[in-house]
């Protein structure tokens, strides 16, 4: 008869003090934090080993229990080409669909025809109508199909500088459609702060903030909120945004007794993302869908190596889907639940994030709120702090983008291949606020170029 044996009692445990002894040996001298100690833009020192006698508990973060769903977008123009490439994409791999509609004169019952209902859809509706929520919401009772609409009132305002009507119209109609609505109706465009240059403490406190403002002038919400979140190249620390952000969600939802978990989607950011040496785009948009993956995301829509440069096209979107296929079936991304619980390194970071951003948070609530630090342009102004030091850590050369500012191909021409503008849009118009805006950081870079062909 054999009997099982641990193979590592052999071993004794090496302490965290006896392993930092061990590197200051092998320094030679030089100072141990000088040397492998670094300072992300949050303020956060990261080190260079995590020890189980100095973790951080473990934070539980109610990953969801259900795989990732591999989201395709979009944008309906021509209401039969949409639900034509809808089905195809769907018999392709994609599990979601994103619509993008930008006015009520689409018809729901046209653009869903022959879509199975098995996949969830989400409406992404840039505009306000109670009307139109309402249909939406009846076609879902209807077929028992799974709809989630995407309707931000308050990311209008930080991204275009204006409500839909007003701020009072606006909230009387969110609370008309929830007090209506059969499906999640409520989403939180966090995905402007990172693509304009807010860190991930930032992103996650304004995020909160975004939330709280909603809970505080809409009472009747009884559907999960979704968060459209966008992951940048930081890998471990994108897995820890995540995380932290359902911890935060899910302590400020209790004091409104909302009981259900947010939602996710996530995308990777376009703020690195580059004209020039574009394939690397793909390898940017592969660890950042990754991140999204191991942080919990509900839903993973990918964005396409050229989408800055090209409109819509199926190359680009069957590679962007490819990707997620792979890390799903070929990596098998999908059959572990909750991977990064017990990560010493990650599991720390989580929380040193949360702490860091339900500081900023409690300090936005105590100076107004979200909305009044919107109209004071307090936001705007730190956002803009946070992504100017980016910005110099990428013109001196410190923050890579390799191909761009790091071994650029000087022989690549991309003036004759350009179908939509890549750059910031300039768009004179009167504003109540000054809106956030995103910009990348290649773009001074690669305007000088183009000038240059």
């Amino acid at each position: 008869m054999s009997t099982k044996t641990n193979l590592f009692s052999e071993f004794e445990a090496v302490s965290s003090k006896q392993w930092k002894q061990q590197i200051q040996y092998e320094l030679k001298g030089a100072d141990y934090n000088e040397t492998l100690v670094w300072e992300s833009p949050e303020g956060i020192k990261v080190k260079p080993f995590y020890h189980l006698d100095e973790a951080a508990v473990n934070l539980h973060t109610h990953a969801p229990e259900k795989a990732f769903a591999i989201v395709q977008n979009i944008f309906v123009h021509d209401v039969k080409k949409s639900n034509e490439r809808a089905l195809d994409t769907l018999n392709r791999g994609a599990e979601s669909i994103r619509f993008t509609i930008e006015n009520e004169s689409i018809i729901v019952e046209d653009l869903m025809q022959n879509l199975p209902l098995t996949a969830t859809y989400y409406f992404n509706l840039p505009f306000l109508s109670v009307a139109y929520a309402k249909n939406l919401s009846d076609y879902a009772t209807k077929h028992q199909a799974k709809f989630v609409l995407l309707v931000d009132p308050i990311g209008q305002l930080a991204k275009e500088g204006n409500w839909f009507e007003s701020i009072e119209k606006d909230i009387e109609k969110l609370d008309t459609i929830a007090a209506a609505s059969a499906v999640n109706f409520l989403s939180v465009n966090a995905g402007l702060y990172q693509n304009a240059g807010a860190n991930i403490a930032q992103q996650l406190a304004y995020t909160l903030a975004h939330a709280n403002e909603y809970f505080n002038r809409i009472p009747a919400i009884k559907h999960p909120i979704t968060f459209e979140i966008a992951v940048g190249t930081n890998y471990f620390f994108e897995i820890a945004k995540l995380r932290a952000l359902r911890i935060l969600f899910n302590t400020l939802a209790t004091e409104y007794h909302h009981n259900f978990e947010c939602h996710i989607i996530a995308t990777p950011t376009k703020r690195n993302k580059t004209l020039y040496d574009y394939n690397v785009n793909m390898l940017r948009t592969t660890t950042e869908c990754m991140s999204a993956i191991l942080g919990g995301a509900n839903a993973v829509a990918n964005l396409p190596y050229d989408a800055l440069y090209h409109k819509d096209n199926e190359f680009g979107d069957r590679i962007s889907r490819n990707q997620l296929l792979v890390l799903k079936h070929e990596s098998y991304f999908d059959k572990v639940h909750n991977p990064a619980d017990g990560a010493y390194y990650i599991e720390t970071i989580t929380q040193q994030l949360a702490e860091k951003a339900l500081l900023l948070f409690k300090d936005i609530e105590a100076n107004g709120g979200f909305i009044t630090q919107l109209m004071e342009g307090t936001i705007q102004r730190k956002i803009s702090e946070s992504a100017q030091k980016e910005q110099e850590l990428f013109d001196n050369g410190k923050e890579i983008l390799l191909g761009t500012n790091k071994y650029p191909n000087k022989n690549d021409r991309m003036k004759d291949d350009l179908e939509l503008y890549p750059f910031v849009k300039q768009n004179p118009r009167k504003t109540l606020i000054t809106p956030i805006i995103e910009k990348r950081l290649a773009e001074k870079l690669e305007q000088e170029r183009l000038a240059q062909e």
